[in-house]
C-alpha cells in the first residue's frame, strides 16, 4: 500500500494511515454494525475493504453508515447505557481520523486527564485520587448527566477547527457527529447533540471538547484546586466545605454554558472522614470509576492498624461481576476437565483482581471464595468419588496447596466457604 495521494484527490490520506487504523480495529475486536460484517467477514476482502475506505475518504466522498444502537450495562455496575456500534469499515474510517487528531491534541491534554490517553489508565486517576483525599478534606464529586448524549455539536467542531487544519478530519467529524442511530427494533433515530459511546472517533473528540470545557476553565478559574478527570467522570479536591460548595456551584453553571448539566442528584460534595478527620457531612463516601472511598481499616507499613480514607471495589461493581460468576454455572461444567475451566475463567478473574485489586484487594475475598466454592461443586458432581464433602474438602486442600497458580485467584484466596 502506498504512502502518497494519487493526482486529483482533494484529501492527503495515506494508505498507511488506512491499513494502521485497521491493526487497531482487529486489536479491538468488537461486534458487526448495521450490516452484519465481522472483523473475519472484513478481513476476507482485506485489500479491497480498505482500498475502498482510502479511496472515497481521500476524495472526499465517504458517508458513515448508520450507528447500530445496543443497550449494555454500565462498566462498574448501576443500570445500563446505550452503545453505538459502527461497523467494521466505519470504524477503521473513524480510527484514520481519531488517529491524526490525536497527534495534534494529546500533547496539550492537562496532566490530571486520565481517559483514553496513551499511558495513562483508569487506575492511575483512582491512584492519584487517593493521594488527594489524604492531603484534602473535601471532595467534589461531578456527574454531568447523559454527557455523551447532550454534548453540543458546535462546540465539538469548534474544538476541531481550533486544532487541526486538515479540512478532511473537520469534514468526517461533522459527518459522523450528525449519523444516524438504528434501534434495537430497528427505527431510526436522527439525531441534533451527542456523540456515540462505542464509535472509535468519540473518545477523543469526547476529551477535546472537555480540554476546554472544563480542565482549562478550571485551570484558569481554580488554579490551585486539583482534580481527576477521566472523560466525563471527574473528582475534585477541596479544602473546606465552603469552597467545595462554591466551586461545585461555579462549574455547574460552566456546564450550562457548554450545553451540558451536573446531574442533580448524583453531584455531592463529600467530606473525607477517616481516623484523623472526625467531623460529620451528609456524605461522606464516594464512588469513582467502579471504586467506593470511604473509611476504612488500613494498616501502615510496620503492620500498625488505622483508620484511613481509601477505595475498595464498590457494591455495583461487586454485585455485576458477582452476577457474572454465578451466570457461569460452574459446577454444571462436568464435561470440562480442571485445565479447561481454568483456562476459560483464568484471563476473566485474572483482569478483575488486577483492576478491582489494586486497591484494598481484600474486598475481592468473598466473590474468590464464592468462585473456590463453585469449584468444588463442580469436583464433588464430576469425581464419584469426591461426593462427600469431606473427601472434595481434602482433595481442594492438596491441589491449592501443591499447585497454588493453578487457578488466579488462588494466590489470594485459596479458601472456599462451606
Amino acid at each position: 500500500m502506498g504512502e502518497q495521494k494519487p493526482a486529483g484527490k482533494p484529501f492527503e490520506i495515506s494508505k498507511q494511515e488506512v491499513l494502521d487504523a485497521w491493526l487497531k480495529v482487529k486489536a479491538n475486536k468488537g461486534a458487526p454494525g448495521v450490516d452484519g460484517q465481522s472483523i473475519e467477514d472484513f478481513e476476507a476482502d482485506l485489500r479491497g475493504n480498505l482500498y475502498k475506505i482510502w479511496n472515497r475518504m481521500s476524495s472526499g466522498s465517504y458517508f458513515p453508515p448508520p450507528v447500530k444502537a445496543v443497550e449494555i450495562p454500565k462498566a462498574h455496575g448501576a443500570g445500563t447505557r446505550i452503545l453505538g456500534v459502527p461497523t467494521v469499515a466505519d470504524r477503521v474510517a473513524q480510527t484514520v481520523v481519531a488517529a491524526r487528531l490525536e497527534k495534534v491534541v494529546e500533547p496539550k491534554f492537562h496532566a490530571d486527564s486520565y481517559g483514553y490517553r496513551p499511558g495513562r489508565s483508569a487506575l492511575d486517576a483512582v491512584g492519584k485520587c487517593r493521594e488527594r483525599c489524604w492531603r484534602h478534606d473535601w471532595v467534589i464529586d461531578l456527574d454531568i448527566q447523559k454527557f455523551f448524549d447532550s454534548v453540543p455539536w458546535d462546540l465539538i467542531v469548534k474544538a476541531v477547527e481550533a486544532n487541526t487544519a486538515d479540512a478532511w478530519v473537520i469534514l468526517y467529524v461533522k459527518r459522523w457527529l450528525a449519523a444516524v442511530l438504528q434501534m434495537p427494533d430497528g427505527s431510526i433515530a436522527p439525531r441534533d447533540r451527542g456523540t456515540p459511546q462505542g464509535s472509535a472517533v468519540s473518545p477523543v473528540l469526547a476529551n477535546l471538547f472537555l480540554h476546554y470545557a472544563f480542565d482549562m476553565w478550571m485551570a484558569r478559574k481554580f488554579p490551585s484546586v486539583p482534580f481527576e478527570r477521566y472523560v466525563d467522570d471527574a473528582v475534585v479536591h477541596c479544602r473546606s466545605e465552603r469552597q467545595a460548595r462554591m466551586i461545585a456551584q461555579a462549574i455547574g453553571e460552566r456546564m450550562e454554558q457548554v450545553g451540558l448539566r451536573l446531574h442533580p442528584d448524583k453531584t455531592r460534595v463529600v467530606y473525607c472522614q477517616d481516623g484523623s478527620r472526625r467531623g460529620s457531612a451528609e456524605h461522606v463516601s464516594f464512588t469513582y470509576l467502579g471504586f467506593t472511598f470511604r473509611a476504612r481499616g488500613m494498616r501502615t507499613r510496620l503492620g500498625q492498624v488505622f483508620t484511613g480514607f481509601g477505595p475498595a471495589i464498590s457494591k455495583d461493581a461487586l454485585k455485576k461481576i458477582s452476577a457474572e460468576v454465578r451466570s457461569w454455572r460452574l459446577h454444571q461444567h462436568t464435561g470440562y476437565t480442571i485445565g479447561e475451566l481454568a483456562r476459560w475463567i483464568n484471563p476473566i478473574v485474572r483482569g478483575w483482581m488486577q483492576y478491582y485489586g489494586a486497591f484494598y484487594r481484600s474486598g475481592l475475598y468473598p466473590l474468590l471464595k464464592r468462585i473456590n466454592s463453585y469449584l468444588v461443586r463442580w469436583l464433588r458432581k464430576k469425581y464419584k468419588r469426591l461426593r462427600t464433602f469431606a473427601k472434595a474438602h481434602a482433595a481442594w486442600e492438596r491441589a491449592t496447596t501443591q499447585h497454588p497458580g493453578y487457578f488466579a485467584h488462588w494466590r489470594w484466596e485459596p479458601a472456599h466457604w462451606r
